[in-house]
Formats: structure tokens, C-alpha cells, sequence
């Protein structure tokens, strides 16, 4: 008498089931993870840029008017989105802002505004599951 090996039908059917219920919920939770870590990047990119606008004020004493004058460009973030100064009128600039490019935060953005009592955070159209911490 000869063994029979492998699978039945009925288990191959079963497997994938199992793995099609799986990635319904790890799909979603996936992109909502890509989303909060793509807000956090556009946070921690601003950041990294507030220490020299800081610095080219103190050296200068002038305003920032222009990316450049931080070492950076609008293009510097590559495809996540557009970094600018955030300005009032023609004068020097008040803060930073970051408006994201991607699927999941298009059109969102973040802002750092400088005050008298340091700077401030803070969002606009990023919902409350990918707000970054801190702002």
C-alpha cells in the first residue's frame, strides 16, 4: 500500500481563510502606523531646523528671509513634502511650516511659530490618530 503525502483541498482553503482574516486587520493598523510615523518625520525635520534659524538670527541680527540662510531647501524633504517659512507680510520670517505631499497627510500641516516665550506647535488638518506628540 502506497502513503499518500500533501495537503488536502479543505486544508489549503483553511490556511488561506486564516491568513485573509489576519492581514484585515494588520492592513489598516499598518497604514495607520506608516501615517504616524511619516506626521512624526515632518515634526522632527522642523525641529532639526529651529536651532539654526535661532542661530542666524543671534549671528545676524536679523530675520530670517529666505530657506537658505538655514541650510536648507523647500525640496529637503524629499517626496514626504514642502518645507517654508512661515511669514506676516513681506517682513522676516516667524516660524517654519511643513505641509506633507503623501497619501496619507496630504494637504495636512505643521507649524512652528516663534514667540517672545519660545516656539509653539502646532497642526492643521492631520487627524487626532496621527497628530505628532508634542504639538
Amino acid at each position: 500500500m502506497k502513503k499518500q503525502q500533501g495537503f488536502t483541498l479543505i486544508e489549503l482553503m483553511i490556511v488561506v481563510a486564516i491568513i485573509g482574516v489576519l492581514s484585515a486587520f494588520a492592513i489598516p493598523a499598518y497604514q495607520k502606523y506608516v501615517a504616524k510615523s511619516e506626521a512624526a518625520t515632518g515634526v522632527a525635520t522642523l525641529r532639526a531646523l529651529l536651532t539654526n534659524f535661532d542661530m542666524y538670527e543671534q549671528d545676524n541680527t536679523a530675520g530670517v528671509t529666505s530657506l537658505d540662510q538655514i541650510g536648507t531647501t523647500e525640496t529637503a524633504a524629499g517626496t514626504l513634502g514642502k518645507i517654508e517659512l512661515q511669514q506676516s507680510g513681506a517682513t522676516a520670517a516667524t516660524g517654519l511650516k511643513f505641509t506633507f505631499n503623501n497619501a496619507a497627510l496630504s494637504g495636512a500641516v505643521v507649524t512652528f511659530t516663534k514667540s517672545a516665550s519660545g516656539w509653539t506647535c502646532s497642526t492643521a488638518n492631520i487627524d487626532a490618530d496621527y497628530k505628532p506628540k508634542g504639538c
